[in-house]
């Protein structure tokens, strides 16, 4: 396995910073319009309140089964910023397998017990996991977690396995140059989320290290010239109400033409260049498929109460407001974020009973009181439904699609946790 290596001259690559247009296409407004509720329509109406932008990924497969893309856009701008909440947890899985096969030298894979020191303020131990069937932390134990219920804390360890400085430079070498990823998800400073534990990976039942990351410092340059300020006011970590907008210009940020591209690339590697795709093995793949689209009610180790984590828990389009069993023969390959108001999803949804795929991603900003901080978005009242109608007037229009050719899907018809494979 061939490792990562980085051009000395990244070293002062800082992702661009300018305003760029947003990008409309006539045929995806179109079809929603023209199928929209009231409902949808109020919502497309009010781009300045709701801050939407959606991607449609339209999938056709040659005589030969190779998918050919075609992406449809409404209101995608890069320059215009939603915190991406979760979906950060997306790439950072990816890359927590690109760099455990670099590893693999000292006997180290994605299953071997992997225990966090704590190195500098702020940070916090692990040295167990009792979600694991071995009760013990690891990378894909971490990763399942992640696309099983967006654990934030998951997140947060991969995070420190992976070091900022490591996760920014390997994305915009992989040609994503507006991705910053700045922190993890527990209450930090811009320096300690510059600072990362010490890991120690060990093998055997007598706890033998067999390979060690010292604590890292991230020196990497952001470029935070660009202000971000949303909201009319905020709380503060205080919960106390500062009656200004909440300044994101340091928090992370993940473009929706990115997080589609990343998530295309990892689906179907061969529709990209080489040079942007992760360095994963057959196994990483068979592996990021199953827990991508993999239900709770599925999942053996770790066990989920299923009146909380229900099958749609982090599903949004078109199953979201619903929290009934989705399907066998739909599966959704996805990974969403929600907070301070965004909602966001990337997915590729395939329906094996009709023969039938594509890509959606999306956000929306519903946050009627313009308080962030506070817990008291309209998620249920429309983020929700706005994610469920739009995802099902695709699949409506996918559905009543005429295909040349019919895609044979079986590549993603996978083993779970309850033993048997998608319809």
């Amino acid at each position: 396995m061939k490792q990562i290596v980085y051009v000395l001259l990244l070293a002062g690559f800082c992702p661009r910073v300018g305003v760029a247009q947003s990008r409309t296409d006539p045929f995806l407004e179109s079809l929603l319009r023209s199928s929209a509720t009231p409902f949808l329509r109020r919502v497309l109406d009010k781009p300045d309140s709701f801050r939407y932008q959606l991607i449609y990924t339209r999938i056709d497969r040659d005589k030969h089964n190779r998918p050919h893309f075609h992406n449809y856009y409404y209101r995608v701008n890069p320059s215009e910023y939603f915190n991406p909440a979760s979906t950060v947890k997306m790439p950072l899985a990816f890359l927590s397998l690109e760099k455990i096969n670099s590893l693999r030298r000292y006997g180290v894979d994605m299953n071997t017990t992997m225990e966090t020191d704590s190195s500098y303020s702020g940070q916090s131990a692990v040295s167990q996991d009792t979600s694991a069937a071995d009760g013990q932390p690891s990378v894909a134990q971490y990763i399942r977690k992640i696309f099983l219920v967006s654990d934030n804390d998951a997140y947060s360890r991969l995070y420190e396995f992976l070091g900022q400085e490591w996760i920014n430079r390997r994305l915009w070498q992989l040609g994503y140059p507006d991705i910053r990823i700045t922190r993890r998800f527990v209450p930090m400073n811009e320096d300690e989320n510059r600072h990362t534990n010490r890991i120690n990976f060990v093998a055997g039942g007598a706890g033998r290290t067999i390979h060690t990351q010292s604590p890292a410092y991230s020196t990497i340059k952001f470029d935070f010239s660009h202000k971000v300020l949303i909201g009319n006011a905020h709380l503060d970590r205080h919960d106390s109400l500062i009656h200004e907008p909440m300044d994101f210009t340091t928090h992370n940020n993940f473009p929706l033409e990115d997080g589609q591209r990343i998530l295309q690339s990892v689906l179907f590697p061969g529709s990209v260049p080489r040079k942007q795709r992760f360095d994963l093995r057959p196994d990483d793949y068979a592996f990021l498929y199953r827990y991508m689209s993999e239900y709770p009610r599925e999942s053996l180790h770790p066990k989920y109460d299923t009146g909380e984590y229900f099958d749609s828990y982090t599903k949004f389009f078109f199953f979201k407001a619903g929290r009934s069993h989705i399907p066998d023969y739909i599966r959704v390959f996805n990974k969403p974020g929600w907070a301070y108001g965004f909602l966001t999803d990337y997915a590729y949804i395939v329906d094996f009973k009709h023969n039938l795929e594509f890509m959606l991603s999306g956000t929306i900003y519903t946050n009627s009181d313009g308080v962030l901080n506070d817990d008291k978005y309209d998620f249920e009242e429309i983020g929700y439904p706005f994610f469920k109608e739009v995802g099902e007037i695709v699949y409506q229009y996918e559905l009543e699609r005429q295909r040349a050719v019919k895609p044979d899907l079986k590549r993603f018809q996978l083993q779970y946790g309850h033993g048997t494979p998608a319809e």
